[in-house]
């Protein structure tokens, strides 16, 4: 099969579209043809070797996915080859991928591969952060930072969708549009503004309950300055770099709280998992949650797609086309 591959640390230019042996399953497991794969600011930490995953050389980036599955291994009951599915996992970056089956998401009839690769990712961790670690509701404010790409725009939908005022930032004007139009009712660009001090003007002084956090050093401790008493600011990637060190002693004025997510833990909590896809998949249908494209490259080209996502000036989800 065809793959982008790597066997060194490095950034794009360590990325080779090769043939590379096709997987075979393994008890527990499905392989799944691969009709689109999307990109994850992780992935560049992937192939530099700072993600939380480490590579093993060679080895084949990439997170998620959405085709068909091609076979099932005999102890695996719930799925069957044919099934169209998305997936999270490890080694998407290739005509097919072997997955474990808890990881796969049947996709509904009317979804696209397209949607349904750009959704469990950026979704799953929007939902999970704003229901999950958090309870957002009706009367709450919410800070999304980098709120123009696939995590921002899903969590600008779903927490609409839940009743909040939503304030998105983002790092250049020209995404302040596309993050009006899922529903923003305030969009700031963080690199010309203090968000902080907007933030407390639009919530005349109290701050907001809540903050997502994907930039990480810019907009850490200014976080923590525009939190309302027992707000929560989330940490959930680091692509301005990390944050500096935080003494607890400095939530205790406000009795606020700081914590971290990733999605890839949620699998060991199945109930919690199941409600979390019920529910996206329900935005979905009813027209609310959908997550804008911002380009689509060829498998070959993942390296090209990397450097425009790593330039920062990408928006929505980056595709590749086996």
């Amino acid at each position: 099969m065809k793959a982008i591959v790597f066997e060194r640390l490095g950034g794009p230019e360590v990325m080779e579209y090769r043939e590379f042996p096709k997987p075979e399953l393994r008890a527990g497991t499905v392989i799944v043809k691969n009709h689109v794969i999307a990109i994850n600011y992780g992935d560049t930490f992937f192939i530099r070797g700072t993600y939380l995953v480490k590579p093993l050389f060679p080895d084949i980036p990439g997170m998620e996915a959405a085709g068909v599955i091609e076979a099932v291994a005999p102890d695996v009951t719930e799925l069957k080859p044919g099934m169209r599915v998305a997936y999270i996992g490890m080694g998407s970056y290739a005509e097919y991928t072997r997955i474990g089956a808890s990881r796969v998401m049947v996709l509904p009839e009317e979804m696209s591969f397209e949607q349904g690769a750009a959704f469990p990712i950026a979704v799953l961790t929007a939902w999970h952060m704003l229901h999950t670690c958090d309870d957002v509701g009706a009367g709450q404010s919410v800070i999304v930072h980098s709120a123009a790409g696939g995590v921002g725009i899903a969590a600008v939908q779903i927490a609409k969708a839940a009743g909040a005022q939503v304030i998105g930032t983002v790092s250049n004007d020209a995404k302040m549009e596309l993050v009006r139009r899922f529903g923003a009712d305030h969009v700031i660009n963080y690199e010309t503004q203090d968000f902080a001090e907007q933030a407390l003007k639009l919530t005349n002084g109290r701050g907001v309950d809540l903050i997502l956090d994907a930039v990480g050093k810019p907009t850490f401790e200014k976080g923590l300055k525009c939190l309302a008493p027992f707000g929560h600011l989330i940490v959930f990637g680091r692509a301005g770099g990390l944050p500096e060190r935080l003494s607890p002693m400095a939530l205790m004025a406000k009795s606020i709280k700081v914590s971290g997510f990733a999605v890839t833990m949620i699998y060991a909590f199945r109930d919690i998992h199941r409600r979390a896809v019920d529910a996206v998949f329900r935005l979905a249908r009813e027209g609310r949650l959908t997550i804008p494209i911002g380009g689509s490259f060829p498998l070959a080209q993942a390296a090209l797609a990397h450097r425009l996502i790593e330039s920062r000036r990408s928006t929505g989800k980056l595709l590749l086309i086996p």
